[in-house]
């Protein structure tokens, strides 16, 4: 998200933009910048979430359709996570070798630290037997697809003017940390979480957390410090 932030010039090519490697946020203001995204991105899914629960109480299917519904999100987010790390790393190094690892690595890493592990834990924090489930065991031929379309739009994203980076920082990121939010809410109660409106409180700190900080640091902080190690390592 934080690339407007970071953006005063217009140059095209990430080897010009040197400038940007004197990045003066540290992890903390990072976090702190993304912190209202997440607050009201988690606020959000507790809202769609309430609905669904209430549109599925009478037919006895919500356990099934919050199980599609996460896969469906998650996906989603490894899009939006392999292309927002590509593209923050095409501001500080034009490595193609270290970029597409860094697009590949980092959101299998974050998306399922964020989307099924770190649900996991919050089930098991209220004595729940949850049930951890990675998709990339389980449904990688699906998975694929998304994450390697998400590092091609990255790529493409970060060879366009400055003003497309922009409009995806500004209104993007948002929908980025949205989609991780309703994910990680939908492993809670596809896997073990189903009086989870008991725990409301507990629910909306917990998955604050769990988005905020696997996602900050998969949209900005991981990628910029590969890109710096790659420049000098050349």
């Amino acid at each position: 998200m934080s690339q407007h932030n970071h953006d005063h010039d217009h140059s095209h090519s990430p080897s010009h933009d040197k400038g940007a490697l004197e990045h003066h946020h540290t992890v903390i203001g990072e976090l702190l910048c993304h912190l209202p995204y997440a607050i009201f991105s988690v606020a959000f899914s507790m809202i769609c979430l309430s609905l669904l629960s209430f549109i599925t109480a009478s037919d006895g299917s919500a356990a099934a359709n919050y199980y599609r519904l996460f896969h469906n999100f998650h996906f989603l987010h490894l899009l939006f996570a392999a292309t927002g790390a590509i593209l923050t790393f095409r501001r500080f190094s034009d490595n193609a070798f270290l970029g597409a690892i860094v697009g590949l690595a980092v959101p299998v890493f974050f998306c399922t630290f964020s989307d099924a592990f770190l649900p996991y834990l919050g089930g098991r924090m209220v004595n729940l037997n949850m049930h951890f489930h990675w998709c990339f065991l389980s449904h990688l031929d699906t998975v694929l697809p998304f994450l390697g379309v998400g590092m091609i739009n990255g790529w493409v994203m970060s060879s366009h003017a400055s003003n497309l980076q922009l409009f995806y920082s500004l209104g993007f990121h948002f929908l980025h940390i949205f989609i991780s939010s309703m994910a990680s809410i939908l492993y809670l109660v596809s896997f073990g979480f189903n009086n989870w409106w008991a725990h409301m409180g507990f629910v909306f700190l917990f998955l604050i957390g769990a988005v905020l900080i696997p996602c900050t640091l998969s949209d900005i902080v991981v990628p910029m410090l590969f890109a710096r190690a790659g420049k000098k390592n050349k």
